[in-house]
């Protein structure tokens, strides 16, 4: 199951009462930012909280009217577009330690949190990047949209607490799986942990020193950062796989029955098929992403239009 981070929805605001007023109904309570370009932010709603799961998403909203961060690509809005909101869909994460380092005992006691990047520009020269910009101009105590409900199927659903959990995500993507892995430390699971995340650069690895205080705490909990642009051996998720180096890494063998792995951000890297309308076949993207590695493993993908789970899930992030 996958939702599409990068779509954006635009909503008439009613023209009758101030678009502000109409539409928003959250406030910042916190942000942090590793860098200029990526962003850690706590949303709290002004009402209670939607009851959810730890991996499931919801929805972020700000006007056109708001200011855009400096250097991005030029907007071209519409006349009609300046009483409007833009909103985008985000995975909810989990800072998972408090300030003591001890694990959270209520994840949301001071809002949902989210972790995002700013997207200075997209590949279309005359479709620029619309609620990013935004974003990334916000302060504690300012207001924005926040959806009212949370849903997704990306959960840590048949999960048995003896299982290995893989975690493999690129740059944000590795949002629900802070929150899925504070659920499941929290809940005793005795099986292996191992997250894996792919960013370009180091300083991208906004949550890292929270999980390498997470391994000095849990033995069966591995963090593994892979970093690809910088000095150094280059190696990729999809390498991990092919290798072997995932078993060696979860320090038993990844047998299905008793395996989970969970795939988020980029679509290269997660590498999903579609079927062939006409020979019913599936059809993979090349180069190979880690679903086809897995597959050719004994692996089996979730199937959301048959109902069927194995246990490969994924979401990709546009």
């Amino acid at each position: 199951m996958w939702v599409a981070h990068s779509c954006v929805e635009v909503v008439v605001v009613n023209e009758r009462l101030p678009a502000s007023v109409t539409l928003y109904n959250a406030t910042v309570a916190e942000l942090v930012k590793p860098h200029s370009d990526l962003m850690i932010l706590r949303v709290q709603p002004d009402g209670p909280i939607p009851p959810h799961q730890p991996g499931q998403y919801t929805t972020l909203g700000l006007g056109f009217w708001e200011p855009r961060f400096p250097d991005c690509q030029p907007e071209e809005p519409q006349a009609t577009e300046q009483a409007k909101l833009c909103r985008r869909s985000y995975s909810l994460s989990c800072s998972i330690l408090d300030a003591s380092g001890e694990l959270l005992e209520n994840p949301t006691a001071q809002g949902l949190e989210f972790y995002i990047t700013l997207v200075r520009q997209t590949e279309e020269p005359h479709s620029s990047p619309l609620l990013t910009p935004r974003l990334f101009c916000l302060r504690p105590g300012d207001r924005l949209h926040l959806g009212n409900k949370i849903s997704g199927q990306y959960t840590l659903q048949g999960v048995q607490p003896d299982d290995t959990v893989i975690f493999l995500a690129t740059g944000t993507g590795e949002a629900p799986h802070n929150y899925m892995l504070w659920q499941l430390l929290r809940s005793g699971h005795r099986g292996p942990i191992v997250a894996v995340c792919s960013v370009r650069y180091a300083r991208d690895l906004g949550y890292r020193s929270v999980h390498e205080k997470l391994m000095q705490r849990f033995g069966h909990y591995l963090y593994v950062p892979l970093v690809t642009r910088e000095a150094g051996p280059k190696r990729y998720i999809q390498d991990l796989v092919r290798n072997g180096e995932l078993e060696h890494l979860a320090g038993r063998p990844l047998l299905p029955q008793q395996t989970h792995f969970f795939l988020c951000g980029n679509p290269a890297m997660i590498g999903a098929p579609r079927k062939d309308p006409q020979s019913g076949e599936w059809i993979y993207p090349e180069p190979a992403g880690v679903v086809e590695l897995l597959q050719a493993q004994g692996h089996q993908i979730d199937r959301p239009a048959t109902r069927s789970r194995g246990n490969i899930h994924f979401e990709k992030y546009w």
